[in-house]
C-alpha cells in the first residue's frame, strides 16, 4: 500500500477534539518511561469504573478461560489486565513517537535467528503475533532488528487510522490490508517477512470451530492458508513488560514444524494450542476485553450479555 497521506478535511472542527487528544499524549510521551507506566496503571484503574461493558467482556472471557481459579483471583487477575490495559495508551504513543535509539533502549529481542534462518534459504516468514496489550510495543521494538511488513486493518476514524498508520510505517518497510490476499502472498513468495496476528474472532465465514481454553472458538484458517499459498514458515513470536519496570523482552521462537499439516482444523487447533500456552504465561497482559468467543457453534448459547444501547 501507498504511504497514509494527510488530507485537508482532518483540519474539518468535527476533528479538533481529536486532535487536541492526540496532542496531549504526544506530550505526555516526553515524560520518562516509569512515569508513563505509573499514568497508565492510573489510567487503567478509571478504566475499570468507567468501561463497565468491557470491564463485563474481560470478567467473562476470564471466567470462561480459567474456570479453576476462584472469584477473588479473577478479580485480581482482571484488575490487573486492566492496569496493562491503561498502560497500553502511552505505549502506543511510545511505539509511534519515541526515536529509534530511545526506544532500543527498552527491549531486548532474543531468537532473531530463526527468521535469518528462513531468509537465508529464501522463504517468506509469517510472523505470529498475539494481541497482547503490549503489542504494539512488541512490533516496535523488533522492528528495530527486523524489517518486516504488517498486515494492517484500517480504523473507522480517518484521522486516527492515518495517525496510526503514520505511526506504524516510521517502523515497519510497509502495511497490507487485511483482505489484500495477493498483496500478502506476494510479499511472502519474495521472501518478506509479515506481521500477523489471527488470535481474534473474524466472524464464522472464514473460520472453523476448534477449542481454545476448552471453548469452541471461531478460528481463522488464514494463517495455514497463507503459510501454504506463500511458501512460507509461520514464526510466532510474543512480548512481555517486565516486572521491574526496565521494559519488554521480546522473544521470537522456532517456526511451527510440519505447518501447514494434513488438515485446515487440525492447523487451526495446534495454532490455538500455541495461544492457549503463551496467554498462560502472562494473563494478566491480554487483550481480554475482546469478545473472543462472540461467534457461536449452531444451536449453541450466546456466551456474553446483550450490549445495552
Amino acid at each position: 500500500m501507498d504511504r497514509p497521506q494527510f488530507r485537508a478535511y482532518f483540519l474539518h472542527p468535527r476533528f479538533w477534539l481529536l486532535w487536541l487528544g492526540l496532542g496531549l499524549l504526544w506530550l505526555v510521551a516526553l515524560l520518562p518511561y516509569r512515569v508513563l507506566m505509573l499514568l497508565g496503571r492510573g489510567l487503567g484503574a478509571l478504566m475499570y469504573r468507567l468501561a463497565v461493558s468491557r470491564r463485563q467482556i474481560a470478567a467473562r472471557n476470564l471466567e470462561l478461560c480459567f474456570p479453576e481459579l476462584s472469584a477473588a483471583e479473577r478479580e485480581r487477575l482482571l484488575r490487573e489486565n486492566f492496569a496493562s490495559t491503561g498502560m497500553t495508551f502511552f505505549e502506543m504513543a511510545i511505539s509511534w513517537w519515541w526515536p529509534a535509539a530511545r526506544l532500543r533502549q527498552l527491549g531486548t529481542v532474543e531468537g532473531i535467528e530463526h527468521i535469518r534462518q528462513a531468509e537465508a534459504e529464501g522463504q517468506g516468514v509469517i510472523l505470529m503475533a498475539l494481541h497482547f496489550t503490549t503489542l504494539e510495543m512488541g512490533g516496535a521494538i523488533l522492528c528495530m532488528h527486523q524489517g518486516m511488513y504488517g498486515m494492517y486493518r484500517a480504523h473507522k476514524n480517518p484521522l486516527f487510522d492515518f495517525v496510526q498508520r503514520h505511526g506504524r510505517e516510521q517502523r515497519l518497510l510497509g502495511v497490507v490490508e487485511r483482505d489484500e490476499v495477493r498483496g500478502m502472498l506476494k510479499l511472502l513468495r519474495a521472501g518478506g517477512v509479515v506481521w500477523y496476528a489471527p488470535d481474534q474472532d473474524y466472524g464464522a465465514q472464514r473460520s472453523i470451530f476448534v477449542p481454545l481454553f476448552g471453548v469452541p472458538a471461531a478460528t481463522v484458517t488464514a494463517t495455514s492458508k497463507f503459510a501454504r499459498l506463500g511458501r512460507a514458515r509461520v514464526i510466532p513470536f510474543t512480548q512481555e513488560r517486565l516486572t521491574d519496570g526496565s521494559g519488554y523482552r521480546v522473544v521470537v521462537h522456532p517456526p511451527l514444524a510440519d505447518f501447514p499439516g494434513d488438515s485446515e482444523e487440525a492447523d487451526c487447533l495446534r495454532i490455538n494450542q500455541w495461544i492457549e500456552q503463551a496467554i498462560r504465561r502472562h494473563p494478566e497482559q491480554y487483550l481480554w476485553a475482546h469478545r473472543r468467543f462472540k461467534t457461536r457453534p449452531p444451536g449453541e448459547p450466546k456466551l456474553y450479555k446483550k450490549r445495552r444501547r
